[in-house]
């Protein structure tokens, strides 16, 4: 399938989803700079929608994340999340400045939202989603979205981290008790 095809049919899981589009509002009302809600948000959507779960998997967390130069030791983060449980106290937050994300894989700074993004562990978790001012939807996949499409799960390799974090993150989280059709492929280690 054309990826504009998967484009467009992310986009309409994300507006059609309730939960979904009222994170965005809140994530919005924030105005954080160069922000996105990422990872599960928007991978565990499409993986629940290919596996034909009428119930959507509950998210562990809603992770918003913005880069933010001016703050590169994310001292507001903790101010953001509260704001967003204030608004949406059903959800766990975690907001994350860029800005400081770098360390962890000893790469240079990140020049953006979507720089940090494509650094993510797993393809289909570099995947973010903007709900601009005049209620368009910004959709940002820096590998291209038919990772999250293919249901292949596969270790990122712009990621400098160990592959044993790829491995343990995949264990831990139980992707594949949750959507059993996922085909993980496991990194040499």
């Amino acid at each position: 399938m054309p990826s504009s095809k998967l484009v467009t049919l992310t986009r309409d899981l994300l507006l059609a989803s309730p939960l979904h589009l009222e994170c965005l509002r809140v994530a919005r009302t924030l105005a954080l700079p160069d922000w996105y809600l990422g990872a599960g948000f928007v991978r565990n959507l499409i993986w629940d929608h290919l596996h034909h779960n009428a119930i959507a998997t509950p998210l562990k967390d809603i992770d918003l994340i913005y880069l933010d130069p001016s703050d590169p030791e994310g001292r507001r983060e903790a101010e953001y999340e509260a704001h967003a449980r204030t608004l949406l106290p059903t959800e766990h937050w975690e907001v994350r400045n860029q800005a400081r994300m770098h360390h962890r894989q000893g790469v240079p700074p990140f020049a953006s939202s979507l720089d940090a993004l494509a650094h993510w562990v797993e393809l289909p978790t570099c995947i973010g989603a903007r709900l601009e001012q005049d209620d368009s939807l910004t959709l940002v996949a820096p590998h291209g979205i038919a990772h999250n499409w293919s249901l292949d799960v596969a270790p990122n390799p712009l990621c400098r981290q160990d592959p044993a974090v790829f491995t343990a993150r995949v264990t831990e989280k139980r992707w594949q008790a949750l959507w059993p059709n996922l085909q993980i492929l496991w990194p040499a280690q």
